[in-house]
């Protein structure tokens, strides 16, 4: 019984995890289109032959921000945005191949299913900690307890792009683009996508951009490649 509020805050979790990622199912299926651009067949192909399989399927997300996205049911995907930076020669066609292979690193690695058993855990250490601070701080205390979880998950979520990051340099390797599309594309990410400003660091859901580019270049050298 002592353990019963614990499974059920780790219960509500998981069901609100579930039906956020239901939501986030249909939304996608009903604004999304396969993605059929010519321009784009060579790289899609390249990329699955490389995972040894057919051509990527990707679809477009018919948003005007610029971001790629990978679904919690594995679909990847492109926003409409990115595809405007491409018509507008901001962006190549190997570019947005790094940013597919970047996305499919996400699938591979179940980053989506894995953030349903941290958003259970956040919760449950949000819980405790606000119940504890909330004895010795009880007007700021579930507030410093929130802003703990919330750095944790901050945490988390930087360690997932930089296995995505890692995932997107071998597959774009393999296939033959070099690492030198995702670290151009990276360099210039901030202005495709018009931030202008960044997150206290240990909040920020994204690694900051040098430190990306650095860990690309580290894996070159363990590979020994040559510089890109």
């Amino acid at each position: 019984m002592k353990l019963l509020p614990i499974l059920l805050i780790i219960l509500y979790a998981v069901v609100m995890w579930l039906l956020s990622a239901w939501r986030l199912r249909q939304q996608l299926t009903e604004n999304s289109t396969p993605l059929d651009d010519p321009r784009l067949a060579a790289a899609l192909d390249r990329l699955g032959r490389a995972m040894g399989i057919g051509p990527v399927r990707a679809h477009v997300y018919e948003i005007k921000p610029v971001n790629g996205l990978a679904a919690p049911d594995g679909r990847v995907f492109l926003t409409r945005g990115f595809l405007d930076q491409l018509d507008a020669g901001r962006v190549s066609e190997a570019e947005l191949a790094s940013v597919i292979a970047h996305e499919l690193g996400h699938v591979t690695h179940g980053h989506a299913r894995r953030r349903m058993m941290d958003f259970a855990g956040q919760n449950l250490v949000r819980m405790v900690l606000a119940t504890t601070f909330g004895r010795f701080i009880p007007f700021i205390g579930p507030w410093i307890a929130s802003l703990v979880a919330s750095a944790l998950a901050a945490r988390l979520s930087r360690e997932d792009e930089y296995e995505a990051d890692a995932f997107a340099a071998a597959l774009m390797v393999k296939a033959g683009f070099g690492t030198a599309p995702q670290k151009a594309l990276l360099s210039r990410l901030d202005k495709l996508t018009g931030m202008t400003g960044r997150p206290v660091a240990w909040l920020a859901s994204h690694p900051p951009i040098p430190r990306r580019i650095e860990a690309i270049e580290a894996l070159e050298r363990r590979w020994n490649l040559p510089a890109a």
